[in-house]
């Protein structure tokens, strides 16, 4: 039999003390804190599950709380900017309407004219939202507004813009506008027969922008049906395969001056209004051949409120030479991760929503509200001049009867082009319309999309914290009553050993 000496019984003693109150040190830290483990040493299980549970959380956290908040702050904005584009376009798809089937009075006109002009202005001005600073529409380029907010006469850029066969459309021009005599003499001239004005209605392109540079034939290119790019001019447009010719240096005065001649195959570059005119035979052409073309030109001055090029054609700012900018078209998903592994587009580009043409159509309208007032103010005013005393005698009568004939063909020819752009512009609005519309339904997919992923980032949140607190976490009651039992224990082993270290070898001698 081992001998027990005192000792040992008192070294034994202190180790189990020593336990018990290393077990109410701990436990009396769980009381505190009310968690399982202090540092990773006590429980490493526990504690890789933890740093698990935590990181997940975290991420789950950066969803719910600010990525998914943040995208529904952007629909929210581009929504809104929608509806008011929506409602514009729908009021000028209206005025198309009512244009197109009244006779309008001079009033009628000088309202349309005005609403006009502040439509013009503001459809684009809805392209500019903004939220928190990152413009909505302009794809990457957040901080880039899609219009330009002031005029900038120095600015210069390069652009290469696509157009169609499509794009063609007739436009009417008129040559032998009246000009209302101001002196008897001028009164006496009369009109002549040849002299009345006269319609020419020529197919045409229009560019996006006018007031632009000087370009060569090359500029204009043509995709053949084998998708082969090449120059327009010199490519057969008839069974003869006669080639286009396209002129780029005549001015746009000096053809209305020679009565708007155009050949039968003929293209007519116009930097000053930004248009090709076409003959008959290059309109066929293109159109039988559907035909895609690219026109590059120059353009240098913007006015306050037309679209920045780079929004929506490949194109080049060429303001400094020295440090020239190349953009390129492309599609520009903004993305926002809203839950593990699932990523959202957030934004809507201005190229898929609104067209860079809606201004120049708009001004297309503006700009025949404006000849029709002219028209009936001439008539008016050769009426009034009719009742006059100073041209009461009958030559006067008789040519001021021939300018007024003029001044009324004038005005007919004025209503028809204003009632055929109207009637053109029902078309073209409701495309414009319909595109907006699509654009709002594409959005509300995403954003339903969003608003499923935040009620399951909801449920897992409240999943990951519970399964946190369960791994970590410790019942404030189970703790106590572990606590109460380890102190106990502890008061137990200080009296076990204070009655067996008080008892020596001398008390037995």
């Amino acid at each position: 039999m081992m001998r027990v000496t005192n000792s040992m019984i008192s070294r034994n003693s202190m180790t189990n003390i020593n336990s018990n109150k290393v077990n109410v040190d701990t436990l009396n830290t769980q009381m505190t804190t009310q968690k399982k483990i202090i540092r990773p040493s006590d429980d490493p299980i526990i504690a890789v599950r933890a740093l698990r549970l935590r990181s997940n959380l975290s991420e789950l956290n950066q969803y719910y709380e600010r990525n998914i908040p943040d995208a529904k702050s952007w629909f929210e904005v581009t929504e809104g900017a929608l509806d008011n584009m929506e409602e514009i376009l729908r009021n000028v798809y209206e005025k198309c309407v009512d244009g197109s089937t009244d006779v309008k009075t001079q009033e009628d006109r000088a309202a349309i004219l005005k609403d006009m002009q502040s439509l013009r202005y503001q459809v684009y001005a809805e392209g500019n939202t903004d939220c928190a600073g990152r413009n909505v529409f302009t794809g990457y380029k957040t901080n880039s507004k899609l219009t330009f907010l002031k005029e900038e006469k120095d600015t210069s850029y390069e652009i290469t813009e696509p157009v169609s066969f499509e794009d063609i459309e007739e436009k009417r021009f008129y040559s032998n506008e009246v000009k209302v005599p101001n002196s008897s003499a001028e009164v006496l001239t009369g009109v002549a027969l040849g002299d009345m004005p006269e319609e020419h209605v020529i197919n045409r392109i229009r560019l996006s922008y006018e007031g632009l540079g000087d370009i060569e034939a090359g500029d204009i290119k043509y995709i053949d049906a084998d998708g082969n790019v090449q120059e327009l001019e010199g490519t057969g447009y008839d069974d003869d395969g006669r080639p286009i010719t396209v002129t780029t240096d005549m001015t746009y005065d000096q053809w209305v001056k020679d009565g708007y001649p155009v050949g039968y195959g003929e293209v007519i570059y116009f930097k000053e209004t930004g248009e090709l005119v076409m003959g008959k035979g290059v309109a066929d052409f293109l159109g039988s051949e559907k035909a895609q073309l690219s026109v590059t030109y120059t353009k240098q001055g913007f006015k306050e409120g037309e679209v920045r090029p780079e929004h929506y054609f490949d194109c080049k700012n060429t303001t400094d030479p020295k440090n020239e900018i190349t953009y390129v078209k492309e599609n520009q998903e903004i993305k926002f991760t809203i839950a593990f592994g699932q990523e959202l587009t957030i934004n809507t580009q201005a190229s898929d929503v609104l067209d860079a043409s809606i201004g120049r159509d708009v001004d297309d309208l503006t700009n025949a509200v404006q000849a029709a007032i002219a028209a009936h103010d001439k008539v008016d005013k050769i009426k009034e001049m009719m009742t006059q005393q100073q041209y009461s005698d009958p030559a006067s009568q008789e040519a001021l009867g021939q300018w007024l004939e003029a001044a009324e063909k004038e005005a007919v020819y004025a209503d028809e082009n204003m009632q055929k752009l109207y009637a053109r512009g029902i078309t073209k609005f409701q495309g414009y319309l319909d595109q907006v519309k699509l654009a709002r339904t594409d959005m509300g997919s995403r954003e339903g999309r969003l608003n499923l992923t935040e009620n399951r980032m909801a449920n897992q949140q409240t999943t990951f914290e519970q399964l946190k607190s369960r791994n970590e976490d410790m019942e404030l009651s189970d703790i106590i009553i572990q606590y109460t039992a380890a102190y106990n224990a502890y008061q137990a082993s200080l009296q076990a050993s204070s009655k067996a270290n008080g008892q020596t070898l001398l008390n037995y001698l």
